[in-house]
């Protein structure tokens, strides 16, 4: 069974752009990029888009389709009805280059800004033992595959260009939490996730993990544990009062 379906794709550049409609072909089992490739294909051959596996492992289809962050090699036509406008347009956040390719580089900006796993000085490589217990609390967070789908849709980022000075992300935010909660990381982040990486911006709406395509509870099992040990070490009565007295005694 094919149907022709109603496509609205953004197209333009940094200097503007719109909305354009098209009729492209569509047969069972494809998913958006599919569509978007034959759109290359029949109609639109300069229509920029980005992409690489088709297999949801690489992250690079992210766009918005009809308004929501998704990977176009994940978004099921089929998820639509053959009569429902389906519009694709480039993720918000970042700066366009052409048609459906952003500007990520403020991604990679951020992730030099993470300092590196910190292992402890009396161990050389090859030495490093861990057990399995140890690190399935973060190995839940090595399932990224950088699609910046949940840096698009934190409204910290989304809606307010000033707070990309300050604020790293729910991505790099839950890289830190990784390397927090890493049984061999020795570096002590609490007091950088806050200051550095701007933590208390982000107001937990769970709004990143709704759209990770890997399922990663980024709100619940990251942000919110950090936002923990920030707040156990700078507002804790008896932690407050250990810290003096240590202080005191140096």
């Amino acid at each position: 069974m094919s149907y022709d379906a109603r496509l609205r794709v953004w197209r333009g550049d940094a200097d503007g752009g719109a909305l354009q409609d098209y009729r492209v072909e569509v047969h069972d089992g494809e998913v958006v990029l599919d569509v978007v490739h034959r759109l290359q294909a029949t109609q639109a051959p300069d229509l920029a888009v980005r992409w690489n596996c088709k297999a949801g492992k690489c992250g690079s289809c992210s766009a918005e389709v009809n308004g929501r962050p998704r990977l176009l090699c994940m978004t099921q036509m089929a998820g639509f009805e053959p009569d429902e406008p389906v519009t694709i347009t480039p993720l918000r956040t970042f700066p366009v280059i052409r048609d459906l390719v952003t500007d990520v580089s403020f991604n990679y900006a951020k992730a030099r800004e993470i300092p590196s796993f910190a292992p402890p000085p009396d161990l050389a490589p090859g030495e490093y033992r861990m057990a399995q217990v140890d690190v399935e609390r973060s190995q839940e967070f090595r399932k990224c595959i950088e699609c910046f789908l949940c840096q698009d849709v934190c409204h910290v980022l989304r809606d307010h260009e000033e707070n990309k000075a300050a604020y790293a992300g729910p991505r790099f935010l839950m890289r830190v939490a990784e390397l927090e909660m890493h049984p061999l990381d020795v570096a002590d982040r609490v007091d950088a996730v806050q200051d550095e990486h701007g933590l208390g911006r982000c107001n937990i709406t769970k709004c990143c993990t709704e759209v990770c395509p890997e399922g990663i509870r980024i709100t619940d099992n990251a942000l919110i544990p950090m936002k923990e040990r920030v707040a156990d070490r700078r507002y804790d009565p008896l932690v407050w009062l250990g810290r003096t007295i240590s202080r005191r005694r140096d």
